[in-house]
Protein backbone atom coordinates (compact mmCIF):
# COMPACT_ATOMS: atom_id res chain seq x y z
CA UNK A 1 0.00 0.00 0.00
CA UNK A 2 1.49 3.34 -1.07
CA UNK A 3 -0.39 6.12 0.70
CA UNK A 4 1.88 8.75 -0.83
CA UNK A 5 1.14 7.70 -4.41
CA UNK A 6 0.54 10.75 -6.56
CA UNK A 7 2.42 13.26 -4.42
CA UNK A 8 4.40 15.57 -6.73
CA UNK A 9 8.12 14.96 -7.19
CA UNK A 10 8.20 11.42 -5.78
CA UNK A 11 11.00 9.18 -7.09
CA UNK A 12 10.23 5.60 -6.15
CA UNK A 13 12.40 3.05 -4.41
CA UNK A 14 11.31 0.09 -6.51
CA UNK A 15 12.61 -2.51 -4.07
CA UNK A 16 10.52 -1.14 -1.19
CA UNK A 17 7.57 0.29 -3.13
CA UNK A 18 7.68 3.70 -1.41
CA UNK A 19 9.17 7.07 -2.43
CA UNK A 20 12.96 7.14 -2.18
CA UNK A 21 13.02 10.93 -2.28
CA UNK A 22 11.23 14.02 -3.55
CA UNK A 23 14.20 15.46 -5.49
CA UNK A 24 16.14 16.82 -2.49
CA UNK A 25 17.07 14.15 0.10
CA UNK A 26 19.26 16.54 2.12
CA UNK A 27 16.48 19.08 2.57
CA UNK A 28 14.07 16.25 3.37
CA UNK A 29 16.45 14.95 6.03
CA UNK A 30 16.67 18.37 7.64
CA UNK A 31 12.88 18.69 7.68
CA UNK A 32 12.54 15.22 9.21
CA UNK A 33 15.05 16.03 11.95
CA UNK A 34 13.21 19.27 12.65
CA UNK A 35 9.92 17.39 13.09
CA UNK A 36 8.40 18.93 9.97
CA UNK A 37 8.14 15.94 7.60
CA UNK A 38 6.67 12.45 7.31
CA UNK A 39 7.87 9.34 5.49
CA UNK A 40 5.90 6.51 3.90
CA UNK A 41 7.22 3.32 5.53
CA UNK A 42 4.51 1.03 4.23
CA UNK A 43 7.06 -1.63 3.32
CA UNK A 44 6.97 -2.46 7.05
CA UNK A 45 4.79 -5.47 7.87
CA UNK A 46 2.21 -5.73 10.62
CA UNK A 47 1.30 -8.73 12.72
CA UNK A 48 -0.79 -8.98 15.88
CA UNK A 49 -1.53 -11.51 18.59
CA UNK A 50 -4.79 -11.56 20.53
CA UNK A 51 -6.05 -13.79 23.32
CA UNK A 52 -6.06 -13.70 27.10
CA UNK A 53 -2.80 -15.65 27.45
CA UNK A 54 -0.79 -13.63 24.92
CA UNK A 55 1.38 -11.78 27.45
CA UNK A 56 2.60 -14.90 29.27
CA UNK A 57 3.05 -16.79 26.01
CA UNK A 58 5.07 -14.06 24.30
CA UNK A 59 7.04 -13.46 27.51
CA UNK A 60 8.30 -17.06 27.46
CA UNK A 61 9.31 -16.99 23.78
CA UNK A 62 11.11 -13.67 23.35
CA UNK A 63 13.50 -11.23 24.98
CA UNK A 64 10.76 -8.80 26.08
CA UNK A 65 9.05 -8.80 29.49
CA UNK A 66 5.52 -8.85 28.07
CA UNK A 67 3.95 -9.39 31.50
CA UNK A 68 5.05 -5.88 32.46
CA UNK A 69 4.17 -4.21 29.16
CA UNK A 70 1.40 -1.72 29.92
CA UNK A 71 -1.31 -0.94 27.34
CA UNK A 72 -0.05 1.80 25.03
CA UNK A 73 3.60 1.37 26.07
CA UNK A 74 6.05 1.10 23.18
CA UNK A 75 8.91 -1.37 23.27
CA UNK A 76 10.64 -3.88 21.04
CA UNK A 77 11.54 -7.55 21.17
CA UNK A 78 13.89 -10.08 19.66
CA UNK A 79 13.43 -13.74 18.87
CA UNK A 80 16.76 -15.49 19.28
CA UNK A 81 18.16 -18.79 18.09
CA UNK A 82 19.24 -21.32 20.73
CA UNK A 83 22.76 -19.92 20.26
CA UNK A 84 21.61 -16.37 20.92
CA UNK A 85 21.65 -15.01 17.37
CA UNK A 86 18.88 -12.64 16.25
CA UNK A 87 16.25 -14.47 14.19
CA UNK A 88 13.50 -11.84 14.29
CA UNK A 89 12.98 -8.35 15.66
CA UNK A 90 9.90 -6.18 16.01
CA UNK A 91 8.59 -2.91 17.35
CA UNK A 92 5.95 -3.82 19.92
CA UNK A 93 2.91 -2.13 21.44
CA UNK A 94 -0.15 -3.60 23.17
CA UNK A 95 -3.50 -1.79 22.89
CA UNK A 96 -5.20 -3.75 25.66
CA UNK A 97 -6.77 -6.25 23.27
CA UNK A 98 -3.95 -7.10 20.88
CA UNK A 99 -0.17 -7.06 20.91
CA UNK A 100 1.03 -5.45 17.69
CA UNK A 101 4.32 -6.21 15.94
CA UNK A 102 5.85 -3.94 13.29
CA UNK A 103 8.48 -5.83 11.31
CA UNK A 104 10.89 -5.25 8.46
CA UNK A 105 9.94 -6.34 4.98
CA UNK A 106 9.81 -10.11 4.55
CA UNK A 107 10.05 -10.81 8.27
CA UNK A 108 6.47 -11.18 9.50
CA UNK A 109 5.54 -14.49 7.85
CA UNK A 110 8.49 -16.51 9.24
CA UNK A 111 7.76 -15.03 12.67
CA UNK A 112 4.05 -15.84 12.37
CA UNK A 113 4.88 -19.41 11.42
CA UNK A 114 7.18 -19.75 14.42
CA UNK A 115 4.50 -18.42 16.76
CA UNK A 116 1.92 -20.82 15.35
CA UNK A 117 4.33 -23.73 15.81
CA UNK A 118 4.56 -22.82 19.50
CA UNK A 119 0.85 -22.23 20.10
CA UNK A 120 -0.11 -25.68 21.44
CA UNK A 121 -3.21 -25.18 23.66
CA UNK A 122 -2.53 -21.56 24.56
CA UNK A 123 -5.52 -19.24 24.21
CA UNK A 124 -3.93 -16.96 21.64
CA UNK A 125 -4.45 -16.15 17.99
CA UNK A 126 -1.84 -14.95 15.50
CA UNK A 127 -3.36 -12.41 13.10
CA UNK A 128 -1.84 -11.47 9.75
CA UNK A 129 -2.65 -8.08 8.19
CA UNK A 130 -2.22 -8.61 4.47
CA UNK A 131 -3.83 -7.79 1.15
CA UNK A 132 -6.75 -5.39 1.50
CA UNK A 133 -6.27 -5.41 5.27
CA UNK A 134 -2.61 -4.37 5.09
CA UNK A 135 -2.26 -1.01 6.83
CA UNK A 136 0.04 1.83 5.87
CA UNK A 137 2.86 2.85 8.17
CA UNK A 138 3.82 6.52 8.40
CA UNK A 139 7.01 7.64 10.15
CA UNK A 140 7.59 11.01 11.81
CA UNK A 141 10.37 12.35 14.01
CA UNK A 142 7.95 13.97 16.41
CA UNK A 143 6.69 12.80 19.83
CA UNK A 144 3.22 11.32 19.48
CA UNK A 145 1.72 13.73 22.02
CA UNK A 146 2.77 16.66 19.84
CA UNK A 147 0.70 15.41 16.92
CA UNK A 148 -2.78 16.78 16.54
CA UNK A 149 -5.70 14.82 17.93
CA UNK A 150 -7.02 14.51 14.38
CA UNK A 151 -3.76 12.91 13.21
CA UNK A 152 -3.69 10.48 16.13
CA UNK A 153 -7.28 9.38 15.56
CA UNK A 154 -6.33 8.13 12.08
CA UNK A 155 -3.98 5.57 13.62
CA UNK A 156 -4.99 2.04 14.55
CA UNK A 157 -1.94 1.96 16.79
CA UNK A 158 0.96 4.33 17.53
CA UNK A 159 4.51 3.21 18.32
CA UNK A 160 7.17 5.53 19.77
CA UNK A 161 10.73 4.31 19.41
CA UNK A 162 12.43 3.96 22.83
CA UNK A 163 15.90 4.17 21.24
CA UNK A 164 18.43 4.98 22.68
CA UNK A 165 16.95 5.00 26.19
CA UNK A 166 18.11 1.98 28.17
CA UNK A 167 14.85 0.34 29.22
CA UNK A 168 14.27 -1.40 32.58
CA UNK A 169 16.16 -4.68 32.52
CA UNK A 170 18.36 -3.50 29.66
CA UNK A 171 22.03 -2.59 29.39
CA UNK A 172 24.22 -0.64 27.01
CA UNK A 173 27.54 -1.56 25.44
CA UNK A 174 28.40 1.94 24.37
CA UNK A 175 27.94 5.51 25.50
CA UNK A 176 25.51 6.36 28.29
CA UNK A 177 22.02 7.45 27.30
CA UNK A 178 22.68 11.10 28.07
CA UNK A 179 25.69 11.19 25.72
CA UNK A 180 24.17 9.23 22.84
CA UNK A 181 23.82 11.12 19.52
CA UNK A 182 20.13 10.13 19.40
CA UNK A 183 19.40 11.29 22.97
CA UNK A 184 17.11 14.09 21.75
CA UNK A 185 15.69 12.21 18.78
CA UNK A 186 12.09 11.13 18.36
CA UNK A 187 10.73 8.46 16.06
CA UNK A 188 6.99 7.74 15.89
CA UNK A 189 5.23 5.22 13.65
CA UNK A 190 1.53 5.46 12.83
CA UNK A 191 -0.19 2.27 11.70
CA UNK A 192 -3.08 3.44 9.54
CA UNK A 193 -5.93 1.60 7.82
CA UNK A 194 -6.13 1.98 4.05
CA UNK A 195 -9.16 4.25 4.03
CA UNK A 196 -7.76 6.78 6.51
CA UNK A 197 -6.73 10.15 4.96
CA UNK A 198 -3.66 10.55 7.16
CA UNK A 199 -1.44 12.06 4.45
CA UNK A 200 -3.98 14.79 3.71
CA UNK A 201 -4.28 15.53 7.43
CA UNK A 202 -0.52 15.79 7.88
CA UNK A 203 -0.09 18.08 4.86
CA UNK A 204 -2.92 20.28 6.12
CA UNK A 205 -1.09 20.50 9.46
CA UNK A 206 2.06 21.78 7.72
CA UNK A 207 4.09 18.59 7.31
CA UNK A 208 5.89 17.85 4.04
CA UNK A 209 6.78 14.45 2.56
CA UNK A 210 10.30 13.04 2.88
CA UNK A 211 11.62 9.93 1.17
CA UNK A 212 12.96 6.77 2.72
CA UNK A 213 16.53 7.77 1.79
CA UNK A 214 16.35 10.65 4.26
CA UNK A 215 14.71 8.44 6.89
CA UNK A 216 17.45 5.83 6.55
CA UNK A 217 20.21 8.45 6.69
CA UNK A 218 18.87 9.73 10.02
CA UNK A 219 18.52 6.19 11.34
CA UNK A 220 22.16 5.50 10.52
CA UNK A 221 23.31 8.79 12.04
CA UNK A 222 21.43 7.84 15.23
CA UNK A 223 23.15 4.39 15.33
CA UNK A 224 19.77 2.68 15.24
CA UNK A 225 19.93 -1.05 14.28
CA UNK A 226 17.53 -2.32 11.63
CA UNK A 227 16.60 -6.01 11.28
CA UNK A 228 17.22 -6.38 7.53
CA UNK A 229 20.58 -4.61 7.59
CA UNK A 230 22.47 -4.75 10.89
CA UNK A 231 20.83 -8.03 12.02
CA UNK A 232 20.83 -9.81 8.67
CA UNK A 233 23.62 -12.35 9.24
CA UNK A 234 24.04 -14.36 12.44
CA UNK A 235 24.40 -11.38 14.76
CA UNK A 236 24.30 -11.26 18.55
CA UNK A 237 22.28 -8.40 20.11
CA UNK A 238 25.34 -7.39 22.16
CA UNK A 239 27.23 -6.65 18.94
CA UNK A 240 24.65 -4.01 17.96
CA UNK A 241 24.18 -2.39 21.39
CA UNK A 242 20.63 -3.75 21.15
CA UNK A 243 20.40 -4.76 24.79
CA UNK A 244 19.40 -1.12 25.40
CA UNK A 245 15.85 -1.49 24.13
CA UNK A 246 15.21 -5.04 22.96
CA UNK A 247 16.47 -7.39 25.71
CA UNK A 248 15.34 -7.72 29.34
CA UNK A 249 18.14 -9.29 31.38
CA UNK A 250 16.09 -9.80 34.54
CA UNK A 251 13.22 -11.82 33.12
CA UNK A 252 12.98 -15.60 33.09
CA UNK A 253 13.98 -18.08 30.44
CA UNK A 254 13.57 -17.65 26.71
CA UNK A 255 15.35 -19.23 23.79
CA UNK A 256 18.94 -17.96 23.64
CA UNK A 257 18.83 -16.50 27.17
CA UNK A 258 21.83 -18.44 28.45
CA UNK A 259 24.02 -17.15 25.63
CA UNK A 260 22.85 -13.59 26.31
CA UNK A 261 23.65 -13.91 30.02
CA UNK A 262 26.94 -15.72 29.49
CA UNK A 263 28.22 -13.04 27.13
CA UNK A 264 27.22 -10.25 29.52
CA UNK A 265 28.87 -11.95 32.48
CA UNK A 266 31.81 -13.84 31.04
CA UNK A 267 32.57 -12.80 27.51
CA UNK A 268 33.02 -10.01 25.03
CA UNK A 269 31.08 -9.60 21.76
CA UNK A 270 33.25 -10.96 18.94
CA UNK A 271 32.23 -8.02 16.72
CA UNK A 272 31.14 -4.46 17.39
CA UNK A 273 28.90 -2.06 15.50
CA UNK A 274 30.68 1.15 14.58
CA UNK A 275 29.81 4.41 12.85
CA UNK A 276 31.96 5.28 9.87
CA UNK A 277 32.66 8.62 8.22
CA UNK A 278 33.49 7.94 4.56
CA UNK A 279 35.78 9.95 2.31
CA UNK A 280 36.24 9.12 -1.34
CA UNK A 281 35.25 9.78 -4.92
CA UNK A 282 32.10 11.58 -5.92
CA UNK A 283 29.28 9.42 -7.13
CA UNK A 284 28.04 6.10 -5.87
CA UNK A 285 28.70 5.05 -2.30
CA UNK A 286 29.86 1.52 -1.46
CA UNK A 287 27.07 -1.01 -1.13
CA UNK A 288 25.94 -2.67 2.11
CA UNK A 289 27.87 -5.91 2.42
CA UNK A 290 31.10 -4.36 1.18
CA UNK A 291 34.23 -5.50 3.00
CA UNK A 292 35.98 -3.15 5.41
CA UNK A 293 39.74 -3.66 5.35
CA UNK A 294 42.73 -2.36 7.26
CA UNK A 295 46.23 -2.83 5.92
CA UNK A 296 44.90 -5.22 3.30
CA UNK A 297 43.19 -7.43 5.89
CA UNK A 298 39.41 -7.77 6.13
CA UNK A 299 38.20 -6.54 9.53
CA UNK A 300 34.45 -6.20 8.94
CA UNK A 301 31.54 -5.48 6.67
CA UNK A 302 29.26 -2.53 5.92
CA UNK A 303 25.66 -3.04 7.01
CA UNK A 304 24.09 0.32 6.04
CA UNK A 305 25.32 3.36 4.11
CA UNK A 306 23.84 6.78 3.28
CA UNK A 307 24.52 10.44 2.65
CA UNK A 308 23.32 12.30 5.72
CA UNK A 309 22.30 15.95 5.53
CA UNK A 310 24.65 16.79 8.42
CA UNK A 311 27.44 14.18 8.47
CA UNK A 312 27.75 13.52 4.75
CA UNK A 313 28.65 9.99 3.56
CA UNK A 314 28.30 7.69 6.57
CA UNK A 315 27.82 4.01 7.29
CA UNK A 316 27.25 1.44 9.97
CA UNK A 317 29.62 -1.51 9.96
CA UNK A 318 30.27 -4.64 11.98
CA UNK A 319 33.98 -4.84 12.75
CA UNK A 320 36.09 -7.33 14.63
CA UNK A 321 35.92 -6.16 18.23
CA UNK A 322 39.70 -5.85 18.60
CA UNK A 323 40.08 -3.54 15.59
CA UNK A 324 41.97 -0.47 16.82
CA UNK A 325 39.91 2.70 17.08
CA UNK A 326 42.58 4.68 15.21
CA UNK A 327 43.05 2.07 12.48
CA UNK A 328 42.91 3.40 8.93
CA UNK A 329 40.00 1.65 7.30
CA UNK A 330 39.25 1.24 3.61
CA UNK A 331 35.98 0.37 1.89
CA UNK A 332 36.73 -0.03 -1.80
CA UNK A 333 37.88 3.38 -3.03
CA UNK A 334 36.81 5.05 0.22
CA UNK A 335 38.72 5.57 3.44
CA UNK A 336 36.85 5.59 6.72
CA UNK A 337 37.29 6.83 10.26
CA UNK A 338 35.41 5.35 13.22
CA UNK A 339 33.17 6.62 15.95
CA UNK A 340 32.73 3.94 18.60
CA UNK A 341 29.21 2.56 19.14
CA UNK A 342 29.83 -0.75 20.92
CA UNK A 343 32.83 -0.27 23.18
CA UNK A 344 36.00 -2.04 22.11
CA UNK A 345 36.59 -3.29 25.67
CA UNK A 346 33.48 -5.47 25.25
CA UNK A 347 31.78 -4.81 28.59
CA UNK A 348 28.20 -3.72 29.09
CA UNK A 349 26.91 -1.31 31.72
CA UNK A 350 25.96 -4.31 33.90
CA UNK A 351 28.94 -6.58 33.18
CA UNK A 352 31.18 -7.43 36.16
CA UNK A 353 34.44 -5.52 36.21
CA UNK A 354 36.36 -8.78 36.12
CA UNK A 355 35.51 -12.26 34.93
CA UNK A 356 33.48 -14.09 37.62
CA UNK A 357 35.70 -16.58 39.45
CA UNK A 358 38.88 -14.52 39.17
CA UNK A 359 38.86 -14.01 42.92
CA UNK A 360 38.54 -17.74 43.49
CA UNK A 361 41.51 -18.49 41.24
CA UNK A 362 43.64 -15.80 42.91
CA UNK A 363 42.74 -17.16 46.34
CA UNK A 364 43.59 -20.72 45.30
CA UNK A 365 46.99 -19.57 44.14
CA UNK A 366 47.42 -17.89 47.52
CA UNK A 367 46.75 -21.07 49.50
CA UNK A 368 43.24 -22.41 49.75
CA UNK A 369 39.76 -22.50 48.31
CA UNK A 370 38.11 -21.57 51.53
CA UNK A 371 39.23 -17.96 51.25
CA UNK A 372 37.56 -17.31 47.89
CA UNK A 373 35.50 -14.17 47.77
CA UNK A 374 34.40 -14.29 44.15
CA UNK A 375 33.25 -17.84 43.49
CA UNK A 376 29.96 -18.78 45.09
CA UNK A 377 27.64 -16.14 43.74
CA UNK A 378 29.54 -14.98 40.71
CA UNK A 379 27.69 -17.14 38.18
CA UNK A 380 24.25 -16.83 39.72
CA UNK A 381 23.68 -13.12 39.92
CA UNK A 382 20.03 -12.13 39.56
CA UNK A 383 20.85 -9.74 36.74
CA UNK A 384 21.35 -11.98 33.77
CA UNK A 385 23.37 -14.59 35.66
CA UNK A 386 23.74 -18.04 34.15
CA UNK A 387 21.54 -19.50 36.83
CA UNK A 388 18.70 -16.97 36.60
CA UNK A 389 15.27 -18.32 35.73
Amino acid sequence: MNVTQGLPGAVMDESLGVPAHYANPFAEGNRLAAGEAFTDLSFLEVLSVSGVERATWLHNLTTRDFTALAPGESSEMLLLSPNGHVEAAAAVVDDGERTWFLMDTGCSEPFAQFLESMQFRMRVEVERWEGEQKPAVIGLMVPADELSEKTRTHATVIWEDPWPRTLPGGAHYGVADENHPARNANRTLLVVAQNEPVVETLIAAGFVPAGVQAWEAKRIAQWRPRPNTEAANQVLPHELDWLRTAVHLDKGCYRGQETVAKLVNLGKPPRRLTYLYLEGPEGDLPEPGAEVTSGGRTVGQLTSVARDSEDGPVALALLRRATALDAQLEVGAFVASQEEIVAREGKSSVSPQERPGQGLRRSNRGGGPGSADGGAGAFGSARGGLGSR
